[in-house]
């Protein structure tokens, strides 16, 4: 099962709309190593990749809100930090036990919840205040 990217993703900044159809891509590598039987190869991989990619992703997120004065920019950034500890926990549960299957099952699950919930709730509403404040022609 792969996870696609849908219209109703689409925030409109195409930074973060970039950054989150990568973010997509490299969860979909890992679906299907999944499904090929070679997860539990592809986890270290995905953790490396996400843990360099989400600060840099999450960086330009919260560039964005700090200059535009978005109003929940504290409560965007403290999610952007229990993601980062969440796959802190993961890289720490590889390190110690190795690529097992509920690693694989949890980063999965870590994965679909983040992707899907945080881009429809959190970054659209960010993308709704900035299209708010664009002049209109």
């Amino acid at each position: 099962m792969y996870i696609e990217w849908r219209d109703d993703l689409i925030t409109g900044v195409d930074e973060i709309d970039q950054q989150h159809k990568e973010l997509f891509a490299r969860f979909n590598l890992l679906l299907d190593a999944c499904q090929k039987g070679k997860g539990r190869e592809e986890v270290e991989k995905v953790l490396q990749f996400l843990a360099s990619y989400v600060k840099t992703h999450f960086r330009a997120e919260e560039e964005i809100q700090l200059t535009s004065g978005f109003p929940d920019v504290v409560t965007h950034r403290e999610a952007h930090r229990n993601f980062i500890r969440g796959l802190d926990g993961l890289a720490q549960e590889f390190r110690d036990e190795g690529a097992s299957l509920p690693l694989v099952i949890k980063t999965n699950q870590m994965m679909v919840a983040w992707l899907i919930d945080h881009i429809l709730k959190m970054d659209k509403a960010l993308a709704e205040f900035l299209h708010k404040r664009q002049p209109q022609p």
